[in-house]
This record gives C-alpha cells, sequence and structure tokens, in this order.
C-alpha cells in the first residue's frame, strides 16, 4: 500500500508540476506580447527606459525565472533524462535570458534606431516561446 501512495503521489506532483510549468510558459507569452505592445504604443525614450527598468524588465525575468525553475524541478522528477525536448527548452531559455540582457543594455539615446532592434529581439522571443510551447501541447 505504501508503494502505491507513494506512485500515486509522485504521478500527481509530476502532473502539478506540467501544469505550473505551462502556466508560466502561457504567461510569459502575455508578457513578451505586453513589452512589444508598450514598445511601439510608446513615443519618448525616457519614459518607455523607466517603464521598462522599473516594471517590465523585472515581471519578464522573474516570469522567466519561474519557468526556467519549474523545468529544472521538471527535470529533477525524471531523473535529469535528457531528450531533444528538453536540450530545446534549454537553449530556447538561454536565447531568452542573452536577448533580454542585449535589450535592456542597449547604449544608443535615439528611440528611432531602438525601436526596431528590440522590436525584432521580442517578436523572435515570441515566436520561440510559440514554437516550443505548440511542440510541447501538441506532443
Amino acid at each position: 500500500m505504501k508503494i502505491f501512495y507513494y506512485n500515486f503521489a509522485m504521478n500527481e506532483m509530476y502532473s502539478m508540476g506540467l501544469s505550473l510549468h505551462s502556466i508560466g510558459t502561457v504567461t510569459l507569452l502575455v508578457m513578451i506580447f505586453v513589452n512589444l505592445f508598450i514598445l511601439l504604443s510608446f513615443k519618448e525614450f525616457e519614459k518607455y527606459k523607466r517603464l521598462m527598468s522599473v516594471v517590465l524588465l523585472p515581471l519578464t525575468a522573474t516570469i522567466l525565472g519561474f519557468v526556467v525553475f519549474t523545468g529544472v524541478i521538471m527535470m529533477a522528477a525524471k531523473h535529469l533524462h535528457f531528450s531533444v525536448e528538453n536540450i530545446a527548452m534549454i537553449l530556447i531559455s538561454l536565447m531568452l535570458i542573452f536577448s533580454e540582457i542585449k535589450r535592456s543594455k542597449y547604449r544608443g539615446r535615439d528611440f528611432d534606431t531602438y525601436k526596431p532592434f528590440a522590436r525584432r529581439i521580442l517578436q523572435i522571443e515570441f515566436v520561440s516561446v510559440l514554437i516550443i510551447s505548440i511542440w510541447m501541447w501538441i506532443k
């Protein structure tokens, strides 16, 4: 009876972890879209930089951290079994982290040059997260 309970509890924990990971991924998609929308709607660079540094960047980093953390927990639950899907998720997570660093460290002063640069990064992030999410959800 004890072994049955242990397996049931592990299955429930794994199922809950997958649900939390999916919710985090959807929230990350929404946050990337919000970042893109705000970028395109702002006209003044200083106001945008202030909003980005105070609200958008910390919120995006927190959500990305949540997705990475739940992914690490799920990898531990699978006894660190690496599959093609897991490696793709790890690579996309690293790409998201580095692209957000690159976007936040922009040194230019002109909003007209920053907008296309940041829009391209956000679009790549959105499409890559969407593609990997659809791949995992239909699997």
